[in-house]
């Protein structure tokens, strides 16, 4: 009897070793500090190695080392007040930019398409007038953008609203077909249609939503049929001249493929597998510590989209195993706070675009990482964080400040900010409180027969 008491009074191994990280982890706010480091962090990193990867080209173009950098560190400011707008916003006001944000997405689809479609037929080469098309971009006048971040953006917030507006009817086959199915299989179509990877990380998207709202397994199993017969579909489309295919080349996407299935001893290496051959040299180059930020050799022209899908490996050649350590942990305790913080949030449309957003942001991370090391198919995504660009820096920072908005209304963090509100200009500066959780409810006891009857009489 003694020892089970011991054994029951005695921590865990976890608490013993490590009880400040147990009490950080406990306080009302962590969620948020989780959050605010692990992807300034990374944003930090991405920064550093998009100038590492592009000053040499960069001067030897330009004679301007700075003019690669300059452009991301707009996008990552433009990123950070798309953070300070998301943050602010109550869960309502994004239920309602739901709507408008996924039809705008599917707007901009559309114009791609048509713009491919003329370009393909010959009626209009070089665009409408302002408006053009380059593969998944779309150049409005001076403006460029990919629709397909938006499409990701607006899929997490309509979806969570419609799911969480549907709440136990989920579990009937047609109260999940409609609207839902029609606008993602609308969505598969004009995304795979010049983007495949991105319409995988759609894909992921979704998954992760309809897995947290508790849909039956059955449903995936559909889901998955239907998405590798899309993915069939568009890789034979490529062949026809579909997309960002061309009629009478090779095609690309099934000659990804087939070079990931082939061992690279037999791979045409002046070919489909000349990107894969690069990037594991640079890999292979950096060894443990790697050869230091600005001087690796093998991306001055080496390493094809060296600041783009493939910049892991001159973070691996440049920083070595500690730094790919770095970037996988910080990538860690990103998505464990991500599903940490819906975990925790009580209203269901927080918890399902919180469950949403972490899959599509750990989804991409994988399979961007996996092409780069051989252990994926390339797609062409960029690393969220790290890889240049501007739409998706853009896009994937408004989602973090979604995420942390919902971190700031978990339960405890509501309270402890409202018992203790900051100053009012730093209200409208930052972010407003955000509102108390409702009390929980104490169970009614129903009086005992006779209590009281003996007063009474």
């Amino acid at each position: 009897m003694a020892d089970d008491r011991n054994q029951k009074a005695r921590p865990s191994l976890s608490r013993q070793l490590l009880p400040a990280v147990h009490g950080l982890l406990a306080r009302p706010l962590s969620s948020y500090y989780l959050l605010i480091a692990s992807s300034g962090l990374l944003l930090l990193i991405g920064l550093t190695m998009v100038f590492s990867a592009t000053s040499v080209e960069a001067y030897a173009k330009n004679g301007n080392a700075f003019s690669e950098i300059s452009s991301q560190a707009v996008f990552a400011l433009l990123g950070l007040v798309a953070f300070w707008i998301c943050q602010r916003l109550p869960a309502q006001t994004l239920r309602t930019l739901g709507k408008y944000v996924i039809g705008l997405a599917i707007l901009l689809l559309t114009l791609l398409a048509v713009l491919h479609a003329l370009k393909s037929a010959g009626i209009a080469k070089s665009g409408l007038g302002p408006i053009k098309s380059d593969l998944n971009w779309l150049y409005i006048g001076p403006v460029s953008m990919q629709p397909g971040e938006f499409a990701k953006v607006g899929m997490v917030l309509w979806g969570a609203d419609v799911i969480a507006r549907k709440g136990p009817k989920l579990g009937h086959w047609r109260e999940l077909a409609m609207p839902l199915f029609p606008v993602i299989g609308l969505l598969f179509v004009l995304v795979g249609y010049n983007d495949l990877g991105t319409m995988l990380v759609l894909l992921s998207l979704i998954v992760g939503l309809l897995w947290a709202a508790g849909v039956r397994m059955k449903f995936f199993a559909a889901l998955g049929v239907l998405g590798l017969a899309g993915v069939g579909l568009l890789i034979a489309a490529a062949s026809r001249g579909a997309g960002s295919g061309a009629a009478g080349e090779p095609n690309y996407r099934l000659e990804r493929l087939t070079s990931f299935l082939t061992p690279l001893s037999e791979c045409d290496i002046d070919k489909a597998c000349y990107q894969i051959i690069q990037g594991r040299s640079a890999i292979f180059e950096g060894g443990w510590f790697g050869v230091g930020l600005g001087k690796g050799a093998l991306k001055w022209g080496w390493v094809p989209e060296a600041e783009n899908d493939f910049i892991f490996s001159i973070v691996a050649e440049e920083l070595g195993v500690v730094g790919c350590a770095v970037v996988l942990a910080l990538l860690s305790v990103l998505a464990y706070t991500g599903f940490r913080i819906a975990r925790r949030s009580q209203d269901p449309f927080r918890r399902l675009a919180a469950s949403a957003i972490t899959t599509w942001l750990v989804a991409q991370a994988v399979i961007n990482m996996g092409g780069v090391v051989g252990l994926l198919p390339i797609t062409g995504l960029p690393l969220p964080f790290i890889s240049a660009g501007g739409s998706a820096l853009v896009v994937t920072l408004a989602a973090i400040g979604m995420l942390a908005s919902f971190a700031r209304a978990e339960p405890d963090a509501a309270r402890a900010l409202n018992a203790r509100p900051t100053p009012r200009w730093v209200r409208l500066l930052w972010a407003p409180l955000p509102p108390l959780p409702p009390a929980p409810r104490r169970p009614t006891q129903k009086k005992p027969v006779g209590v009281g009857d003996e007063r009474r009489r």
